[in-house]
């Protein structure tokens, strides 16, 4: 049987299957490595929660310059590197537990250097699949790659946790380390190489960081969506920070059901991958842009006001209709500026974009925390839920309503109601 679309290329599929391997994998460690804190090292609530600041924190230390190392490398092999070099820092877990010398400062230089790897991955990443699959399958290729997200965040959760119980937390981390083994693998069997541009005998990293930052700041469009990118993780980890506590304290939900809630959700942002294309062709591309945050922002009111009986089932509705808009405005986002940079920018551009947008994360996470400990989490939920309202602007202001198609070219001038735009 012939396979037809983006899934039809070798490379691409080789690309997509190991990835979903390692999404799926990295799931289980999600729960299992504070697990392996709380029950194998007796660790309290603030240290289990340094593990999340530690990863977070690799995105505000080397974003920057793992772009401009990205754009130096061969894409492929900075892949294979990080994938087999995540695998081995995870399996250094259980290895440390069976020999009885496992710390807490191991298990936080494994969340440090797993969360270094990473961002050096999905800056390799990003700008691999532009090689993979051309500019006109770019909306179709990051749709089936947002719905392996979707797939490992719904199942992964509830699969983790039988893991966890089955195999005890350390050896459960052995699964995600095996699933960086089998990304590596697939990524191997990648036939295409990409064109090595010519490199400049004067290469410096400063200035190789400053023309990432030039080029995302100087497009007014691509300026517009990472602002309003940037404000929608800020206020999106705030919220994140205290939604469980307050579902777990205030609303009294059990374990099984807030896992319920937010699996629901990820079946939401497998939706929401399959129909992004169809959203983008029938909206425009700009204006489905405005559309997912404005509706997206606005479902996010619902959770403040969170309580007892039905208000469960509508934040559960809104919480996964809020998912779906995410994983649409994401990869209308992300293709729109694969399509716009040049290839020997894609690593410094897409570093870029991830510190100011991802390096919001611990930033929102503390102040989320802070405010929740001095006030309540409902207030924290409030304040995190009216600022989100303020993610559209940056878009109004770059004048997307009127973009059915985004520039494809930095110097091109947007296309506003163009007419052959408005036949699509």
């Amino acid at each position: 049987m012939t396979v037809r679309g983006v899934l039809g290329r070798h490379d691409f599929r080789q690309l997509w299957i190991g990835d979903g391997i390692s999404r799926l994998g990295s799931t289980v460690s999600m729960l299992a490595l504070p697990l392996v804190a709380l029950n194998a090292l007796e660790a309290g609530a603030g240290q289990v929660g340094l593990l999340t600041v530690f990863e977070s924190l690799a995105y505000l230390l080397v974003g920057l310059p793992a772009g401009a190392w990205v754009d130096r490398l061969p894409r492929r092999a900075v892949l294979l590197a990080a994938d087999l070099g995540r695998a081995a820092l995870l399996g250094s877990v259980p290895a440390a537990w069976m020999l009885d010398v496992l710390t807490l400062a191991q298990l936080y230089g494994v969340a440090l250097g797993v969360g270094i790897l990473s961002i050096f991955h999905g800056a390799a990443y990003q700008s691999y699949v532009p090689t993979l699959v051309g500019k006109e399958q770019l909306v179709e290729a990051n749709a089936r790659l947002e719905a392996s997200n979707a797939v490992a965040n719904w199942a992964g959760p509830g699969a983790g946790g039988l893991l966890v119980q089955w195999l005890s937390a350390p050896f459960a981390v052995v699964l995600d380390a095996l699933s960086f083994v089998a990304s590596a693998a697939f990524i191997g069997r990648i036939r295409a190489r990409e064109a090595r541009t010519p490199v400049s005998t004067d290469r410096r990293l400063g200035r190789e960081i400053r023309e990432g930052l030039r080029f995302v700041v100087g497009h007014p469009v691509l300026r517009g969506i990472t602002m309003s990118t940037a404000i929608l993780s800020l206020f999106g980890s705030m919220s994140g920070s205290m939604v469980i506590v307050l579902l777990s304290t205030d609303v009294g939900l059990s374990a099984g059901s807030i896992g319920l809630v937010f699996g629901a959700a990820g079946a939401a942002g497998l939706a929401g991958a399959a129909l992004a294309p169809k959203v983008t062709a029938r909206l425009g591309q700009g204006p489905a842009l405005v559309t997912a945050v404005a509706v997206s922002a606005l479902l996010g009111l619902v959770t403040p006001t969170v309580r007892e009986g039905w208000l469960v089932w509508c934040f559960a509705v809104s919480n996964s209709l809020g998912i779906a808009c995410a994983v649409v405005y994401r990869i209308i986002q992300v293709s729109f500026r694969q399509r716009l940079c040049p290839p020997e920018l894609r690593g410094r551009v897409n570093g870029t974009v991830r510190f100011l947008v991802w390096g919001m994360m611990p930033i929102g996470g503390a102040v989320g925390t802070g405010l929740g400990a001095a006030c309540s989490p409902r207030t924290a939920l409030w304040v995190a839920a009216c600022g989100a309202l303020t993610a559209v602007l940056p878009l109004l202001l770059a004048g997307l309503p009127r973009m059915r198609a985004l520039p494809d070219d930095r110097n091109d001038r947007p296309a506003a109601d163009a007419p052959e735009a408005a036949a699509a």
